[in-house]
């Protein structure tokens, strides 16, 4: 990489970095995770940056690396890390909706998107947190739309099954403020 690139490659991290740790974030469902994720890619960005075809995109080519990343890390991980349970953890008592509400509402819906298949998961973060078209997602995951859609579908089947228990207003909300309901 020449001092051009270098310096293309630095002015693209600076401006994108904070989005896409956001997007990191929500694959992993941990900060450090995510941070570890989104080092990954860029590192991986930054190897091939003088070879990118397409100068004006390259947040889709990053975007593709986190969600490949992020499958690979969890195929290189044990099984036995995560305990599946039929029901959730008991919901705190009390109809007073308060910022401790809001937290609780945001750990269900951590939790349930932590749940889904990997494949699920960036359809969810990809649509509904960052509000991209299923052109887009397909493009992104290197897959084909119907497969977004069908996926979309049986993610917020399982979302919403996972938030059923865990009171009217967590089903209807996400961390984005979009409902998951869609």
């Amino acid at each position: 990489m020449n001092a051009d690139e270098e310096r293309q490659f630095r002015e693209f991290v600076a401006a994108r970095s904070r989005s896409l740790l956001h997007t990191a974030y929500l694959l992993t469902g941990d900060w450090e995770q995510g941070r570890d994720l989104l080092q990954t890619a860029l590192a991986s960005t930054a190897r091939r940056w003088s070879k990118l075809r397409d100068r004006e995109q390259p947040e889709l080519y990053v975007r593709r690396a986190l969600y490949h990343a992020q499958v690979d890390r969890f195929r290189l991980l044990s099984w036995g890390r995560e305990t599946v349970t039929d029901t959730l953890p008991d919901q705190p008592s009390g109809k007073g909706a308060d910022w401790a509400d809001t937290v609780v509402q945001r750990q269900d819906i951590m939790t349930a998107l932590r749940r889904l298949p990997k494949r699920q998961r960036a359809v969810i973060v990809l649509r509904y947190f960052e509000d991209r078209p299923d052109a887009e997602i397909a493009a992104i995951l290197g897959v084909a739309q119907g497969t977004v859609r069908s996926q979309t579908h049986k993610a917020l089947t399982s979302l919403r099954t996972a938030l059923a228990g865990s009171g009217p207003s967590a089903s209807s909300s996400t961390a984005s403020g979009r409902g998951v309901t869609a």
